[in-house]
């Protein structure tokens, strides 16, 4: 039985045709080439080569060997390229969670764009709330999450991903769609919509509009931004909501304008606390972060 040395050299006899060609192509010199070759010979008990003309012929028996050690050799450069496209992060598994508006928004266009690039890489996404999305996590369902604060879990790993306001969106021949900016006490008159009590941003809405002095008339709460943003495009009121989806999805009819003081949150990258690294992974968030600084979000 030859040993993997051996097949190598073998193989490299075959291939090239010569003990010099295979000495160059293994970067060894000739005589341990030569030397494999008689230990090889000796251990089968049989001869692969007769040299012809100074050249190697291959035996009947070499010829019938040779397709068993070209297709391990062919599997061992398939490994190589697979460890190359892994350490590349061209091949791999993106596992993702994500809050509803984060995966309708920006990142869906980010992994668009992401697997576009690298159709190796197959990729799960789940839309949920932020707190299953800090389930997922947790249970190392995914291997990253992508949700708002407040995420609070010793079992996990955060970094702030960026920084953003919730804003009044309303349609664009609202009377407050003129101005800039509009200050929260100017909403007093107006119909609003915004989250339910128990959606992680309410109390962010609440001490806002609590701090302005005014009794706000909430006509619609919802528990997804989309929802508030529709309901606003269609004349139901203020909408004060994450306004992210309405640039990323280009809805038109409705305009976005910042409120005063500012009502700011933040979006987190939540990762499975001392996980492995995944290179697919690791370049999908330095992929991500330049998607959010190309729309300007």
């Amino acid at each position: 039985m030859m040993n993997l040395r051996q097949m190598e050299v073998f193989y490299a006899i075959m291939v090239t045709g010569s003990v010099t060609g295979a000495a160059q192509l293994l970067n060894v010199t000739q005589p341990a080439i030569s030397t494999v070759l008689k230990h090889c010979e000796s251990r089968l008990k049989m001869k692969l080569f007769h040299r012809v003309g100074g050249r190697l012929q291959p035996t009947n028996e070499a010829q019938a060997i040779f397709p068993d050690v070209a297709e391990i050799f062919g599997r061992i450069e398939a490994v190589g390229r697979l460890t190359q496209d892994l350490v590349g992060g061209r091949l791999g598994t993106l596992p993702l969670a994500a809050a509803f508006p984060i995966a309708n928004g920006y990142l869906a266009k980010a992994v668009a764009t992401f697997v576009a690039k690298r159709p190796q890489v197959r990729c799960t996404l789940q839309s949920l709330t932020s707190p299953q999305v800090l389930d997922r996590v947790i249970n190392r369902e995914v291997e990253l999450g992508i949700a708002h604060e407040p995420i609070i879990s010793s079992a996990v790993d955060t970094e702030v991903l960026m920084s953003w306001s919730i804003a009044c969106v309303m349609p664009d021949d609202h009377p407050l769609a003129e101005r800039d900016e509009i200050n929260i006490k100017d909403l007093a008159p107006y119909p609003i919509i915004t989250y339910l009590p128990q959606i992680v941003f309410r109390p962010y809405v609440d001490r806002a509009l609590s701090e302005a002095g005014i009794a706000p008339n909430i006509v619609v709460q919802v528990s997804v931004s989309l929802t508030g943003i529709m309901l606003a495009r269609f004349g139901a009121g203020v909408a004060l909501v994450d306004p992210l989806l309405v640039s990323t999805m280009g809805i038109p009819g409705l305009v976005v304008r910042n409120s005063n003081p500012r009502i700011e949150a933040r979006t987190l990258l939540i990762r499975p606390k001392a996980a492995p690294q995944s290179v697919v992974v690791n370049d999908f968030i330095d992929h991500l972060k330049q998607t959010i600084r190309e729309e300007h979000l």
